[in-house]
């Protein structure tokens, strides 16, 4: 796999910013890559997939580009008091990274994947643009943020309050199944270990998702809030994305 650093400057944060790039090492010059946008939790940066994991090694079996974007502490959300970091993630970063690199930009090659932070983020983005994102990836996940906003730091991102609001995971859940058909809804994936401190909010979300007629793939095991859980669950992501039959070919050299 090839490894890139790539810095630059963003519009709609109004400042330079980051993110790690894999591609495969032999790409297709006929063919555009699919592509995961793949984000970090609260007190990481875009460097810590590759840094605890070994992310790279797993997606040598497929014909895929992986983004790690650097989302700060923000939440991946329209700060009420600081920038515009959904807006950025979900639409600058892949209209960006489709400049600089040959990725794919088709709605069914493009996905999204997080943990706890970026868990919350990805199914945001995933549930609330389906007609961008055809797969989202949450791994022990952040799904109540009501419950969290009372600090000087939530309330800077979410101000408030987030009920009914593109923020709230539960009225978002509502809106996509109210106004998207079936055969259009994103395909889900979550994952919380049941020894996470996150393991009650799953499976709330997990219950509502199941009343209100949303499919989501789910599953559990034993585990905390931990990397040795989500280095092993990146990979059933990865297994798990719907990647046309080209795309699983292996890649890896040797």
């Amino acid at each position: 796999m090839a490894l890139f650093h790539s810095n630059f400057y963003s519009d709609v944060l109004g400042m330079q910013s980051s993110a790690d790039v894999i591609l495969p090492d032999r790409p297709d010059p006929a063919r555009k890559m699919p592509t995961l946008y793949l984000l970090h939790g609260l007190s990481d940066d875009h460097t810590i997939w590759q840094r605890r994991t070994s992310i790279e090694r797993y997606a040598s079996k497929y014909y895929l580009a992986i983004v790690m974007p650097n989302g700060h502490r923000s939440f991946y959300t329209d700060m009420k008091s600081g920038r515009a970091y959904f807006t950025y993630i979900s639409e600058e970063l892949p209209n960006l990274m489709e400049t600089f690199f040959p990725l794919s930009g088709e709605r069914s090659e493009r996905f999204i994947a997080g943990l706890s932070m970026g868990g919350y983020g990805a199914f945001k983005i995933a549930i609330n643009l389906p007609g961008r994102y055809a797969a989202g990836a949450a791994l022990s996940a952040v799904f109540n943020v009501n419950r969290r906003e009372q600090s000087p730091e939530f309330k800077a991102i979410f101000g408030d309050g987030v009920s009914g609001t593109p923020d709230d995971m539960y009225a978002s859940v509502d809106k996509l199944i109210a106004e998207t058909p079936e055969e259009k809804l994103p395909k889900l994936y979550q994952f919380c270990g049941t020894e996470d401190h996150l393991y009650g909010d799953n499976q709330e979300f997990r219950e509502y998702s199941a009343k209100a007629g949303l499919p989501i793939e789910y599953s559990e095991g034993s585990g905390g809030h931990s990397w040795d859980v989500w280095d092993e669950q990146i990979k059933h992501v990865l297994e798990w994305l719907p990647l046309c039959t080209e795309a699983k070919r292996t890649t890896a050299i040797g």
